[in-house]
């Protein structure tokens, strides 16, 4: 992972963190690597100079896959990434305040830096049908993520961050 600026990493079950997700990296254009959590390690977090974190809320908390990437790379980074710049956006069939509660827990011990307005998208996804439903994120929000992206981008390429 050459010269990231921002590192964007997802993990989506249904597909709507995964469009948020790259519609922030299309903002965020050539300064973005976009990786799902699965593959994101302590190594790509050290060579990033801010983060996007993208997740779905899940029985109201982080999905597990996005707990599982914390996991395995908070010790690592321990003491290492401080002061450097993130933002979020959840994606949730309700509220999404548990799991941005969670990620901003998580981010508090790295001593990272908020450097946007948490973003949540409601998808008012009720029923189990509708939970496991592929998502469709509206055309508003998915321009929200872009403009994220772009502001994190410009940010980090400006030295404001």
């Amino acid at each position: 992972m050459a010269d990231c600026k921002l590192l964007i990493i997802w993990h989506s079950r249904t597909g709507g963190s995964a469009a948020l997700a790259r519609a922030a990296a299309d903002g965020a254009g050539e300064a973005a690597v976009l990786m799902a959590a699965d593959d994101a390690a302590p190594a790509d977090l050290l060579a990033a100079a801010g983060y996007l974190f993208v997740g779905p809320e899940n029985l109201a908390a982080l999905s597990g896959a996005m707990k599982e990437m914390f996991d395995r790379c908070y010790y690592p980074c321990l003491g290492r990434i401080e002061g450097r710049a993130y933002a979020t956006i959840i994606c949730a069939g309700s509220d999404g305040e548990n799991a941005q509660r969670q990620l901003d827990r998580i981010a508090t011990g790295w001593r990272l830096r908020r450097v946007a307005d948490p973003m949540i998208v409601n998808t008012a996804a009720q029923t189990p049908e509708a939970i496991l439903a592929p998502k469709t994120i509206p055309a508003d929000r998915l321009a929200e993520a872009r403009d994220l992206g772009a502001a994190l981008a410009e940010g980090l390429a400006a030295g404001v961050f």
